[in-house]
């Protein structure tokens, strides 16, 4: 229960500045005695600032009508409902168990966090009772590789990397000794990349369909590593890769305090690819599964 609890006093207090902007002190929305129609537009105004995005905000907007609140305190109970409504698609837990060694392929752009992420989610899996293998297959960055190496080393999961060369290869290794150790996940690195540079989005299709003949079905998992202080340049990633990839799920970092969170519901909105994991911060224990109404919670207060 004290776990629990600190985990939710962490998570809000990494979306203060998605909650600032709701509990604006300039128009109070929320210590209002009466709820009119101006209320209203300065709700529409903070939800936008806030980078729900134009339609997202418009859809909590009829929600939160909907529910006629009278008063500041129902309207940000209703607005906190209508949130975790929005958020609740978007959760889906990980469930490694259908195939062995299940495959997780995981892209984004660099600097979101992506390699640190890596490291956080095996030792999450390892917390599940899952056995890891990594798969360095950012080839491009020597740094990518150190990294995840280092992360291999604090978790005391094997790491399979290649000093150069092709990351296609580097997968399909690490598939060969998952299957003769008997290990349960593969996870697999990718080079960070823009989805403009269109050879490098090609050099990632080629990893998945490496993957693909090195095992039937695989990659099982290919999730997108955001950073959630890029605001509605995420929405733009998601949709850029899930085009490009296939996008089976989100994790979504640096949740510390700065982030505009939502832009989570922009994503609900358009483009509605499952949140697995959030991060807070920077400890290896600061990667959990997705709970909208938590995030709600965190977001409104």
């Amino acid at each position: 229960m004290v776990a629990a609890l600190s985990w939710a006093a962490r998570l809000k207090a990494g979306l203060a500045r998605t909650r600032d902007v709701l509990n604006t002190p300039v128009s109070e929305l929320f210590t209002r005695t009466r709820v009119d129609e101006s209320l209203y537009e300065e709700l529409e105004t903070a939800l936008l600032q806030a980078d729900c995005g134009v339609s997202a905000t418009q859809a909590l907007l009829d929600s939160v009508r909907k529910r006629k609140p009278q008063d500041g305190a129902a309207l940000k109970a209703a607005l906190r409902d209508a949130i975790a409504e929005l958020l609740q698609p978007l959760e889906k837990q990980l469930d490694f168990s259908a195939k062995k060694p299940y495959v997780i392929m995981v892209a984004g752009v660099n600097g979101t966090g992506k390699t640190t992420s890596i490291g956080k989610l095996a030792k999450w899996l390892q917390g599940q009772g899952a056995s890891v293998i990594l798969a360095a297959g950012d080839t491009f960055r020597a740094a990518a590789r150190e990294q995840l190496v280092a992360w291999g080393e604090r978790n005391g999961v094997p790491v399979l990397a290649k000093a150069s060369g092709d990351p296609g290869a580097v997968v399909f290794d690490a598939l060969a000794a998952a299957r003769a150790r008997g290990v349960r996940v593969v996870i697999a690195d990718t080079a960070g990349r823009l989805p403009t540079q269109l050879h490098l989005m090609e050099e990632i299709r080629k990893v998945k369909r490496v993957a693909a003949k090195a095992q039937e079905g695989a990659p099982h998992e290919i999730l997108l590593v955001l950073d959630a202080n890029t605001g509605q340049n995420a929405l733009s990633q998601v949709k850029a890769f899930d085009d490009a990839l296939g996008l089976t799920g989100l994790v979504v970092t640096k949740l510390d305090g700065t982030a505009k969170g939502g832009v989570l519901c922009a994503i609900a909105r358009e483009r509605p690819i499952p949140v697995m994991f959030v991060g807070v911060g920077e400890g290896i224990d600061d990667l959990r599964p997705f709970v909208a109404k938590d995030f709600a919670e965190a977001i409104v207060g």
